[in-house]
């Protein structure tokens, strides 16, 4: 005489096939929740530590600071700039960065020079149009920042967030059911 299973031993045997699905499916959603996160981490961490952060779109620095970087500026008092800083300030409304040459502190004003460009700056930079020094910088970031917060990538990133909390939810179900 044959003895029938205990139903216990029916329902491990039914939960196990389910459970490789529920783990995978959370595993994945909560890997798309966190690459959103670590996206939006490298723009908004230096913030909160008192830095700005700004997309490189010109060569004037190159190869010190390559298109499409991510610079750190750290607000710096004007006088406290010396010979060889680079520093990021406002130039006819745009944001620029470029390495000192000289503070002329008896004039309040910088003159300043691109790595990549053969001579000084025309223009001297008025201590007023300072943003800062540029402590950090990281090659590539900038460009995919600037691509992610334009209004598709914001939608692409939604979308993201939203498949990670699917499969979680799906992960969920699978493992109630």
């Amino acid at each position: 005489m044959r003895q029938r299973p205990k139903p216990s031993q029916n329902r491990k045997r039914n939960e196990g096939g389910k459970l490789i699905p529920a783990l995978l499916c959370n595993v994945l959603g909560t890997l798309l929740i966190l690459s959103v996160i670590a996206m939006m981490l490298p723009s908004l961490v230096p913030q909160l530590m008192g830095y700005r952060v700004y997309n490189v779109v010109s060569g004037s620095m190159e190869p010190a600071i390559p298109v499409g970087s991510m610079i750190f500026v750290r607000p710096t008092e004007a006088e406290e700039i010396r010979e060889g800083d680079v520093i990021a300030f406002y130039r006819h409304g745009v944001v620029v960065t470029h390495r000192v040459l000289d503070n002329k502190k008896i004039s309040r004003q910088f003159v300043t020079k691109g790595d990549a460009n053969e001579l000084a700056d025309m223009e001297s930079i008025a201590y007023a149009d300072l943003l800062g020094r540029v402590d950090h910088h990281i090659p590539m970031l900038g460009d995919i920042t600037a691509h992610i917060t334009t209004p598709i990538g914001k939608i692409y990133l939604f979308a993201i967030i939203l498949c990670g909390l699917l499969f979680n939810i799906l992960a969920s179900r699978l493992r109630d059911a």
